[in-house]
């Protein structure tokens, strides 16, 4: 089983996905799109951009936590990871987005 994206309508209207592991934690978020269809470009555009290992930006948080975010070809943030505790958990879920979200399927749940 791979993970699934799940596309999701914010209580202001907006639009936003979530990348779901094979145990149902999210493992990448988008940020909010004003139209289902924009949210939808963003779920192709993880699905390309997670094959390519320059594409993902290491980072740590203020508290010290690392974390990951996927870079659009354009340079545009596409997606961001949780708060990890340690580097190797980082890496791990950046192998599950470049393992999962190429053949995720989608739920809309935005109805």
């Amino acid at each position: 089983m791979s993970g699934k994206f799940e596309l999701k309508r914010s209580p202001n209207g907006e639009f936003h996905f979530h990348l779901l592991a094979d145990s149902g934690h999210i493992i990448l978020s988008s940020e909010t799109y004003k139209a289902r269809a924009s949210a939808q470009n963003g779920i192709e555009s993880v699905r390309k951009n997670s094959a390519e290992d320059h594409r993902f930006e290491r980072k740590t948080s203020t508290s010290g936590r690392p974390y990951f975010v996927l870079k659009a070809r354009n340079g545009e943030i596409i997606g961001q990871s949780q708060m990890f505790s340690s580097a190797e958990q980082m890496e791990d879920g950046i192998t599950q987005v470049k393992r999962d979200a190429p053949a995720a399927a989608v739920s809309d749940l935005s109805h």
